[in-house]
């Protein structure tokens, strides 16, 4: 936005309430990397250093954002936060309310994404003892306490953080809810050229039912196809979507293996577009039928556990959480979609020998890679102003 009203002279401002790429540097967890390669997750006018098939980490992210801002001179003003817009009685623009002082400005541009505010699912009550952390705060599986964790939702992050928790040693179960998995790559090319070319990033709106459905792909590790047979393969544990906890027992839905044949439909029926694209556009691209070829569904979806018991009985073979913590990468303009079915069986999840396990939670999606721009300078007071204001 401020590159594009620069270049065509328009007085402006950028209103930034922290640094550079905050959430970038602040909270994310430490080994993230981007899902999109680095050609295409970038703006027009400027690259990132490195390989254009890299997968830049986080703190590569914040360093390309600072660079950008720098090339294309934005009039940013750090450390002013926003506390209210109000609109002028009588007369045109608004009133911005700042921590810096109050601007006017005829035109003002929210530019801070549509998720801001983290919300935790109000699932598992505050009262339970249960500790409840928001993925925002996580950051890596040393963090966390001794114990087997609860990943809930099967999005980009959630098949993220649970991969690097398992990888680290930990007894890891993950509830699986609705979701869209692309190939990382497919026929020589990466999946958000597939998505380009097939006019997918153009849709105005997802398809109808499809609403709330997350997307899980990966760039970690130089980036890989998610399939959850390759999860249960690794020692994960997957279960159905988490429906709700009452009287100490946490309840997931019997949805499990109907998730990952939606996600299996989804993922082949891309193939399927982009064998027809090559044949009708003649491209000479690498055949690879593998791609199609799905291994059967793991154990943990045709014998699905239902139920958790919150803590656990004294038996060391009974299943359950103790001093757990719940983490969610839901934020309050995701309306959660709880599954209307209940479970049909009374299942507990088999981990002998354990009785004390760490609950990671992570909501359907986390949308909020990419933050507004900013500069680190002193914040600048401002009784009026009148130029627009681009970022609020």
């Amino acid at each position: 936005m401020s590159e594009h009203l620069g270049a065509r002279g328009i007085a402006h401002i950028v209103l930034e309430r922290d640094r550079i790429a905050e959430r970038w540097r602040t909270e994310r967890w430490d080994s993230l990397v981007a899902n999109g390669p680095a050609w295409h997750d970038r703006f027009p006018s400027l690259e990132f250093d490195g390989s254009p098939d890299a997968f830049a980490p986080k703190e590569q992210v914040a360093e390309y954002f600072e660079r950008y801002a720098e090339q294309i001179g934005a009039p940013i003003r750090c450390g002013v936060e926003v506390t209210s817009v109000r609109k002028h009685e009588g007369e045109p623009g608004y009133r911005v309310e700042t921590t810096a002082g109050s601007i006017h400005a005829r035109y003002v541009v929210a530019a801070t994404g549509a998720f801001q505010l983290p919300a935790i699912p109000p699932i598992v009550p505050a009262d339970t003892g249960l500790t409840q952390l928001h993925s925002s705060g996580y950051r890596n599986p040393q963090q966390l306490p001794e114990g087997g964790v609860l990943v809930v939702g099967a999005g980009s992050s959630g098949v993220q953080i649970a991969a690097e928790l398992r990888q680290a040693g930990r007894e890891v179960t993950l509830a699986v809810g609705p979701h869209d998995r692309p190939p990382q790559r497919y026929r020589g090319r990466n999946f958000v050229w597939w998505l380009g070319v097939l006019g997918k990033w153009d849709a105005a709106a997802p398809p109808e039912g499809a609403e709330h459905v997350t997307i899980a792909v990966s760039g970690a590790n130089g980036g890989h196809t998610v399939d959850f047979r390759d999860l249960a393969d690794s020692g994960i544990t997957l279960v159905g979507r988490a429906n709700s906890f009452a009287n100490g027992v946490m309840a997931f839905g019997s949805d499990l293996k109907e998730n990952i044949r939606l996600g299996d439909e989804n993922y082949l029926s891309l193939l399927a577009e982009a064998d027809a694209y090559i044949a009708r556009e003649g491209l000479d691209l690498p055949e690879e039928p593998e791609a199609h070829l799905l291994g059967a569904y793991p154990t943990s979806a045709t014998d699905p556990c239902c139920r958790w018991i919150l803590p656990p009985p004294a038996s060391p073979r009974s299943c359950g959480l103790q001093d757990s913590t719940w983490t969610t990468a839901g934020y309050k303009s995701i309306r959660l979609m709880i599954a209307g079915d209940r479970c049909t069986s009374a299942g507990c999840l088999p981990f002998p020998g354990s009785t004390s396990w760490v609950t990671l939670a992570v909501a359907p999606r986390i949308d909020v890679y990419l933050g507004c721009l900013a500069r680190r300078e002193a914040p600048r007071r401002s009784d009026r102003d009148s130029t627009r204001v681009s970022g609020v």
